[in-house]
């Protein structure tokens, strides 16, 4: 995959899990909801119908705000790869306002551990900055430890 250093936010990190668990918690509402934004926030609504074209839908509640996040699937390899973006929405409708599109990336160790990437490509130099500066590597990052952690509670 080419990766573009000025659109291109990418997070990487080897978890201890394997990949079809990984996948699940990504692909399923009852799970994703227990990692998907950096506690104290929460996900209050999730719907995901995980194929090409498929809702990907989440609100949060971020400190007493309610944050709408709609889009959809633009490519699903079952314990692989996602790739969703808030370019659309269900039935290929354009946002006026996207802001990315999301690749997660599952490469199985074999072993119980999963080389884990999540990408955050992004339409220009300037909102990719925004998003950078909005924490996403923190942010990001604390999703994967908070995956993690519940990934293992699924073994």
């Amino acid at each position: 995959m080419n990766l573009d250093p000025d659109l291109d936010l990418v997070l990487k990190r080897t978890i201890k899990a394997p990949a079809a668990i990984l996948y699940q918690c990504w692909t399923q509402p009852e799970h994703l909801v227990h990692f998907f934004v950096p506690k104290p926030h929460r996900v209050t609504a999730c719907t995901l119908d995980v194929r090409p074209g498929g809702a990907c839908n989440t609100t949060f509640d971020v400190d007493g705000t309610e944050m709408e996040n709609n889009g959809v699937y633009l490519e699903v390899i079952p314990n692989e790869k996602l790739v969703f973006t808030d370019a659309y929405t269900e039935g290929w409708k354009p946002k006026p306002d996207p802001f990315m599109t999301a690749i997660i990336l599952f490469e199985d160790n074999g072993d119980g551990t999963t080389n884990y990437t999540a990408i955050a490509r992004h339409r220009s130099k300037e909102t990719a900055k925004t998003h950078e500066q909005m924490g996403f590597y923190d942010g990001w990052g604390t999703v994967v430890t908070q995956l993690e952690e519940y990934a293992q509670g699924l073994l």
